[in-house]
């Protein structure tokens, strides 16, 4: 599809159209529109207007479409917060056609990778707290509901709103018995990597994979596509070695504002795990028992 109103009927046009209108206060008249990369999930297109004007707009037919959006916006906007970095603007969102869409301020995220700018932007966006682990309503991790009720304590809330969240989808999909019972066991331990180490709530994209950062042309860094809550900041970390890595550049430069504690090699495949359960739900494949060997690798680690 090459096209935004190729996703349905012109009501789709113009309810964008109408969007960008009443979100910006200037009239918006659409001169045509560019499919662009948006991910596996969505499509996505830029559209541009008569006055010169262009936004990014993601579409999606799909029954949690509207409120995958909706998070998406609280998300961003929550983001916001970090000065460092450039956070995209929510213009709005809305449904028409049989779609939701949301649209975006576009970006130009063609600039040349800066370890630096990352690594002191992303420190920055980790000194951001808050009184308890979570947040104050729940979104979407990929396409899986990501549960975010509110914890006093670190441990409890990953053990029961990521693992074990985790862990009651696989039951329900009907996941190997040895993966429910090890990471069971891991769940019943969990506190033994976090006997010197008390993580503050502290902001995270949540979602923080090679995919869902860039650069600006004039180096500054672009976090976009998350999955917010207050969480330890080395689940942010971890997911940024997941696939791929920052470079080292990134680590010297995010530990000049906030260092690592050396506990950290360790509870990155802690933190992964929740992600590689994750695309097991999704995806299946050889990921069910690459969390398996995961968790072995982890109790081990506490014997």
């Amino acid at each position: 599809m090459n096209r935004l109103d190729s996703a349905g009927p012109d009501a789709i046009t113009a309810a964008v159209a109408q969007c960008i209108t009443d979100h910006t206060a200037s009239a918006f008249e659409p001169t045509g529109s560019q499919a662009c990369s948006g991910g596996s999930i969505n499509q996505a297109q830029r559209v541009t207007g008569t006055d010169g004007r262009s936004f990014f707009v993601k579409l999606n037919r799909g029954a949690m479409a509207e409120a995958m959006f909706a998070a998406e916006a609280r998300g961003l906007e929550e983001l916001a917060r970090c000065e460092r970095m450039k956070i995209p603007a929510v213009i709005g969102t809305g449904r028409a056609g049989g779609a939701c869409f949301i649209v975006l301020e576009e970006l130009d995220l063609g600039g040349r990778r800066d370890g630096v700018a990352l690594g002191h932007g992303v420190a920055d966006m980790h000194m951001k707290t808050a009184a308890r682990f979570g947040l104050d309503h729940d979104n979407y991790i990929g396409s899986t509901p990501q549960s975010n009720r509110q914890h006093e304590d670190w441990v409890s809330f990953y053990r029961d709103e990521r693992l074990g969240f985790q862990r009651g989808l696989a039951r329900e999909r009907g996941a190997a018995h040895s993966l429910i019972q090890a990471l069971e066991s891991l769940e019943a331990n969990l506190g033994g990597f976090f006997s010197d180490y008390r993580p503050e709530p502290s902001l995270l994209h949540g979602d923080l994979w090679s995919g869902n950062w860039g650069f600006q042309s004039d180096g500054t860094a672009v976090l976009f596509d998350p999955a917010v809550y207050y969480g330890d900041p080395e689940a942010d970390l971890a997911m940024m070695e997941l696939f791929g890595h920052p470079g080292q550049d990134f680590f010297d430069a995010y530990e000049e504002m906030r260092p690592v504690d050396t506990g950290y090699p360790v509870r990155k495949t802690l933190y992964n795990l929740y992600h590689i359960l994750n695309h097991d739900h999704l995806f299946g494949g050889g990921y069910g028992s690459q969390a398996e060997r995961m968790i072995r690798q982890l109790l081990a680690e506490l014997r």
